[in-house]
């Protein structure tokens, strides 16, 4: 194969950190991941972050510059037999590296696999994912791996690796490329690297010599080829905003029509699961707080029963949730009690509720004057739980529907008019 017949985004493939596109919070001097690689330690890792946001170049790059073996296995061909394969050939070496892409993919039984060899030092494992690895990377996997978190690349970083890519490119560099609009490159792209570099090639060559690149000329083409973007779901993003706001906007219709786009895209069912669980909390909270026990249900249910028949399940869940009386009130109250502790700091524990063991802390009154709630009427007395400087704040505000129009009448019970409820 020819240089011109490997894919842009393949041979504009960084080899070092200093020419790979953004996250410069990881990479940039000084920097953690960068520090390791200059010291030639390098632990065993998970890159976590959107496709096209340089995990398997960094990975790359990684091995390139310590000049040490590097295995790839793909979570999505590979299994225990393959892992075990390279374990072995990794312990007649040094510092090997095996990547492992879609590490989500993999089963517990396929990670357990790979405990001993990242314990020992065997392998050092660079695992990329583009899901939160507290959920699908197993506890004792995860604790043996740094977690690094990429970002999406931003605009300015974008623009730079299209005119990086027409400047310095074998091929693109000896056509008349004028990029005169990146609006809808950009647009396209969605913060993807490699998405961005493989429409900046379709384009030119639709164009051939000279040419002219204006968002109206990308749009076209781009539409006229959109399947090539749309391999296992291009369009991940934009669908999965409509799901989640058909449900938030209590619409089963559209929210049902998005899941069965997501469904007939080969859409991961552990990825629309997690979404519902999440939106159950976030958007429906004490309003029904069944929504969270069927959204919990759901997903183990999927996880068990898998395509086609899992789509059912997931009807009937999301169809509940979308029909589902709303509230944010949850959501709201952590926002803002993360935000009064990061503007107040660490505000003391006040003291007739903190813990006593020892004879040393009951001397310094601690405990002193608590009130055990279960010896009066209703199982409540009043007292003080917040710092002083946070008293009478209300981070919890019920929201206006039947459920917690109810709590908030029992609260009001309770506290009067201390929190204002």
């Amino acid at each position: 194969m020819t240089n011109s017949q490997i894919p842009l985004a393949e041979r504009l493939r960084p080899a070092t950190l200093n020419t790979l596109a953004g996250q410069l919070h990881l990479t940039g001097k000084g920097s953690i991941l960068r520090t390791a690689i200059e010291n030639g330690k390098v632990p065993s890792m998970i890159l976590w972050g959107p496709p096209g946001v340089g995990k398997t170049t960094i990975a790359n790059i990684i091995a390139q510059t310590l000049q040490v073996p590097f295995y790839t296995l793909s979570a999505i061909s590979s299994g225990v037999k393959d892992v075990r394969e390279v374990i072995e050939i990794a312990k007649t070496q040094q510092n090997a590296i095996l990547f492992i892409d879609e590490i989500h993919r993999f089963n517990k039984g396929q990670q357990d696999a790979l405990l001993g060899a990242v314990e020992k030092g065997t392998i050092i494992l660079i695992g990329a994912t583009t899901e939160n690895p507290s959920f699908e990377v197993n506890s004792a996997l995860l604790s043996r791996c740094q977690v690094y978190v990429l970002k999406p690349l931003d605009e300015a970083a974008l623009i730079a690796l299209l005119n990086h890519a027409i400047e310095t490119d074998e091929v693109l560099r000896t056509k008349k490329i004028e990029l005169k609009e990146t609006a809808a490159l950009i647009k396209i792209s969605g913060g993807d690297a490699r998405k961005l570099l493989n429409l900046l090639e379709l384009v030119t060559e639709t164009l051939g010599e000279q040419m002219s690149i204006t968002d109206e000329i990308v749009m076209q083409i781009a539409q006229q080829r959109i399947a090539i973007y749309d391999k296992g779901g291009e369009q991940h993003y934009d669908i999965i905003s409509a799901f989640i706001k058909s449900i938030r906007g209590s619409d089963p219709n559209g929210a049902v029509y998005w899941l069965a786009r997501m469904i007939e895209g080969g859409e991961d069912v552990k990825f629309i699961a997690r979404r519902l669980l999440i939106l159950a909390s976030e958007d429906i909270g004490n309003a029904n707080p069944n929504a969270l026990l069927l959204a919990n249900a759901t997903f183990e249910a999927v996880n068990k029963i898998g395509y086609p028949e899992s789509r059912i399940i997931l009807s009937q869940c999301v169809t509940y949730l979308a029909s589902s009386a709303k509230s944010n009130a949850s959501y709201t109250a952590i926002n803002e009690a993360l935000a009064a502790v990061q503007q107040q700091g660490d505000l003391p524990v006040p003291l007739h509720i903190r813990n006593a063991p020892t004879q040393l802390m009951k001397k310094l009154n601690y405990g002193k004057d608590y009130t055990y709630s279960h010896n009066y009427e209703n199982n409540f007395a009043p007292q003080e739980y917040l710092p002083d400087q946070l008293s009478g704040t209300a981070f919890y505000k019920p929201g206006n529907n039947p459920r917690e129009q109810e709590l908030q009448k029992h609260l009001k019970t309770l506290w009067k008019e201390k929190y204002g409820y």
